[in-house]
């Protein structure tokens, strides 16, 4: 059982929300089998440009549910703010009963008295899962050109009632055609561990994926677990890797906080891993685990040494550790749904989909509008800026 596949929850009462310290939204946490990492107490520490507070549902006078939220302010109208729960929040959301309002409504009175102009969350909830054989036959087929036009995949009843709740009570979906919103991706690709062996992960990858990791087995490609002094010699390779594929990279100090928040509320939350040839850093990752779930956060390559296969060592190491550990999923997070073989983004798909595994497709991000003429405001300035 992953994040997103949350136990029932009897409820005695309809809950109510109220702040809660840190402390017991961490052990709150710690009770589950897993949390998304961006619904710790640390993240807010972390997203040190926003507001933040964990929340609580108490019913019966028990925690049955938590959330953090990020409150980001409106340019110009700083006492509004979009209250952001990412991955969130962390409630039961199987037990409806037929009344999205017992969890919901709390939640936005909460928040609008907070000064939050509109909610946006992203529950962790499935709605589809494609296995490799279904993906990679989709990229093969010239008449299938996203993953929603693929046939047999399994659809999970959760997810597309909760869509369909969110729709009916006055939620606004915002995950674009392409998956990547603002914030989180609708789409990503993970790869089962639970009752697994490393022989058996092994044998699910594509020839690819095991012809790369003997390679940089072969090659001598040494993976290491780093320290947080190791930061710097990942972030020169993370900037030459951003100039390299053309993506912004965050500044050292934000892998600093990350590092250090995320390790003092846990020390095995975070790690960083270092390949080296003869010497030389090839490619390093940052894995975040909270229970059960491992994720895949960051990566950075040389474009010298490409035939060592650091990136596949790294890969191969974080996936052994995360089985170790006794993960039910390493996440390798997100994907775009194209499987145009035109389309420049099916690259990273069929790099993922290489690791055997399943392609998700989750509820994606919803918005409540609060304040309805501030909201309009705040949409039209993040169409303008390209959000």
């Amino acid at each position: 059982m992953s994040y997103h596949e949350l136990a029932p929850t009897s409820l005695p009462a309809t809950p109510t929300v109220a702040p809660i310290s840190d402390a017991e939204h961490l052990a709150f946490v710690r009770e589950r089998r897993s949390v998304n990492f961006a619904q710790t107490p640390a993240w807010g520490r972390v997203k040190t440009e926003w507001g933040s507070e964990s929340l609580g549902w108490f019913a019966g006078g028990r925690l049955v549910g938590a959330g953090l939220v990020l409150h980001r302010p409106v340019p110009g109208l700083a006492r509004f703010t979009l209250a952001y729960l990412p991955w969130g929040p962390d409630i039961d959301w199987s037990g409806w009963s037929g009344n999205i309002g017992a969890w919901l409504d709390p939640l936005a009175a909460h928040l609008k008295a907070r000064g939050a102009f509109a909610i946006r969350l992203c529950p962790p909830v499935r709605t589809h899962t494609w296995d490799a054989a279904q993906v990679k036959d989709g990229v093969a087929d010239p008449g299938v050109r996203r993953l929603t036009g693929l046939p047999g995949g399994h659809v999970e009843p959760v997810g597309v009632e909760v869509s369909r709740r969110l729709r009916a009570a006055g939620w606004v979906p915002q995950s674009p055609e392409d998956g990547f919103g603002a914030g989180q991706p609708q789409f990503t690709y993970e790869v089962p561990l639970a009752g697994r062996s490393e022989d058996d992960v092994l044998k699910a990858m594509n020839q690819q994926w095991r012809r790369n990791i003997k390679k940089a087995a072969k090659a001598g490609v040494e993976v290491t677990v780093g320290a947080a002094s190791d930061l710097a010699a990942f972030h020169e390779l993370y900037v030459h890797t951003a100039a390299r594929d053309g993506f912004t990279p965050r500044p050292p100090a934000y892998f600093e906080t990350m590092f250090a928040e995320l390790s003092a509320e846990d020390p095995g939350r975070i790690v960083l891993y270092l390949a080296r040839h003869e010497g030389e850093l090839v490619a390093a990752t940052i894995l975040v685990r909270v229970g059960t779930h491992a994720w895949y956060v960051y990566g950075a390559s040389s474009t010298a040494k490409r035939e060592v296969r650091g990136s596949n060592a790294c890969q191969w190491a974080m996936i052994r550790d995360s089985l170790a550990a006794g993960c039910d999923v390493y996440d390798l997070r997100g994907i775009t749904p194209t499987l145009d073989a035109a389309d420049p983004q099916v690259g990273l798909i069929r790099f993922k989909v290489g690791t055997g595994g399943r392609a998700v497709r989750y509820v994606g991000e919803w918005d409540l509008p609060l304040r309805p003429l501030v909201y309009r405001a705040f949409d039209l300035y993040m169409r303008r800026r390209g959000r």
